[in-house]
């Protein structure tokens, strides 16, 4: 008269069947490569007086900036869309 278990206790059928296991990928692979962790940390922490968003160069600016347009250029729609909402509808 004990509870079922709900859940089965054998595992699910593999969804994808070719997924390899850790062990079997060589070691060549091309994701393995080299640590680039202390070169970045030696470039943003560089006392040049640039802020770390933007220590990259080019390809940081031009997402600064393009980040910055949008937001504010979204500003501004709704802030037209409020005072557009507001005003009455004259029939």
């Amino acid at each position: 008269q004990g509870l079922k278990p709900i859940a089965s206790t054998e595992s699910p059928p593999s969804i994808f069947g070719t997924s390899k296991l850790a062990s079997d990928l060589p070691a060549t692979d091309s994701f393995l490569s080299k640590n680039k962790v202390p070169d970045l940390q030696k470039l943003f922490q560089k006392a040049d007086g640039l802020p770390v968003h933007l220590k990259r160069g080019v390809p940081d600016r031009l997402l600064y900036r393009t980040t910055m347009a949008l937001t504010i250029g979204g500003t501004i729609y709704c802030l037209v869309a409020l005072y557009m909402a507001s005003q009455p509808r004259s029939q």
